[in-house]
């Protein structure tokens, strides 16, 4: 016995061989492994990105399972065809890199005439300034679920920078300064849908550091919880084997036992004998007669797009849904609960009741 290995020396032989697996693992990841690793990222990370595209456009927003190619950037430069709205998205802390967005210019102006209260049909189809800042704040949004996402899954702090939202009008004016031709990038494209109102297809481009760094850290994190895992299964396994029972459990039995056994004392409760005496109340109602109520009166509604209230000046004239000759409504604390007439006393307006709603009437104007 003599040549056995202690339990200490167990776990730290077994803690060397994982993180030497892991280290070389780290340094040569083979290229179905990546390409599968930034699959699973970009899905998950773009599905957020997709729900959050969906609450900013009050439409539903559906995007397929990506599809990832590694590839040389200029052969994607080459194969773009213009216009295209290109969003560049870098990365200040977390990850190395950046991240490049490829989307259709028609797609762009009817996610930017969404934002701005549109029903995503514009007659106008030029793609101006508006539309530029509109679908920057939208990728911005979109980017940054996405790297929340993200950071979740790398189990690392990943903050982007502001998003630089281009134009590319025509092959000329389709370039990157920041990444050369030559260098291998990660395609993943993702098949989009906004309910109805665009069928297109939405690019991601990755740099070939940044996919390594991801593959890196997904699997330096599924390395470190077997590890861990390992360690506490060994050491409950170490504690079984080293237990031994002790003198004091018979005593502990003994204890608990007498505990059990002491009788416990039962007695009925005593209550306060009833009687049919009732004392006069007076009216309840008098407790409510001095609480204060809102009281206010509906000349009409109107509803109006954001960029008509933006157009608002003073005299502007805003158009109201209730005839002049129809009854006005009275609310008591914003429910209705009556209808009547505009009337002047002295120098004020006032209002003459003419109808009291009856209970059903009033449920079917709450509905």
């Amino acid at each position: 016995m003599s040549d056995s290995l202690s339990q200490e020396e167990i776990d730290a032989m077994m803690a060397g061989a994982v993180t030497n697996d892991t280290a070389e693992a780290k340094d040569d990841i083979d290229e179905k492994t990546k390409q599968d690793i930034i699959g699973e990222v970009g899905n998950i990370s773009m599905s957020q990105a997709a729900t959050t595209l969906s609450s900013i456009l009050n439409k539903r927003v559906s995007i397929t399972t990506p599809r990832v190619e590694a590839t040389k950037f200029g052969d994607i430069l080459g194969a773009i065809d213009t216009p295209k709205v290109s969003t560049v998205v870098g990365f200040k802390e977390g990850l190395v890199g950046s991240n490049l967005l490829l989307l259709e210019v028609k797609d762009a102006i009817v996610i930017a005439d969404l934002m701005m209260g549109g029903d995503g049909k514009p007659e106008n189809k030029q793609f101006t300034d508006l539309e530029l800042s509109a679908v920057a704040e939208a990728m911005n949004q979109m980017i940054g679920s996405a790297s929340t996402s993200m950071a979740t899954m790398i189990n690392r702090k990943v903050d982007i920078l502001p998003p630089n939202v281009k134009l590319w009008e025509n092959p000329e004016a389709v370039h990157y300064d920041n990444l050369d031709k030559d260098a291998d990038v990660y395609r993943i494209s993702f098949s989009l849908s906004v309910e109805g109102l665009i069928e297109s297809e939405i690019m991601q481009i990755f740099t070939a550091d940044m996919v390594e760094d991801i593959a890196k850290a997904m699997l330096s994190d599924k390395a470190t919880t077997v590890r861990d895992d390992e360690k506490v299964e060994s050491k409950t396994t170490v504690e079984t084997s080293t237990a031994e029972p002790t003198t004091e459990a018979p005593q502990q039995e003994e204890q608990e036992k007498s505990t059990v056994e002491k009788p416990v004392e039962v007695s009925k409760p005593e209550f306060q004998a009833l009687n049919d005496e009732r004392k006069a109340e007076g009216d309840n109602l008098d407790l409510l007669l001095d609480v204060p109520l809102n009281l206010s009166v509906v000349l009409g509604r109107s509803e109006k797009k954001v960029r008509d209230i933006l157009s608002f000046g003073t005299g502007s004239v805003i158009e109201l849904d209730r005839l002049t000759d129809e009854p006005l409504e009275i609310l008591l604390n914003g429910k209705p609960i009556a209808t009547g007439e505009v009337v002047v006393i002295n120098e004020n307006f006032g209002i003459r009741i003419t109808n009291i709603l009856s209970p059903t009437q009033r449920i079917k104007r709450l509905k």
